[in-house]
């Protein structure tokens, strides 16, 4: 497991390449061979972006 990430600058570049993953993930996907399980993957990888957000997001208030 990865050390917990503190400084805001980091925070960010780390939701940016995991954005950044997330479309390259789209757009290597073949939508005529796509099926439910790879979007239910994909909601996950948004779910765990969503998450980490609101983890910096609370330290960003402090």
């Amino acid at each position: 497991m990865g050390n917990a990430i503190h400084d805001k600058d980091l925070q960010i570049t780390y939701l940016k390449n995991r954005l950044n993953m997330f479309l390259e993930v789209i757009d290597s996907m073949d939508p005529e061979s796509t099926d439910l399980e790879d979007i239910d993957r994909l909601i996950g990888m948004l779910d765990d972006l969503e998450g980490k957000y609101e983890r910096f997001k609370k330290d960003w208030k402090e």
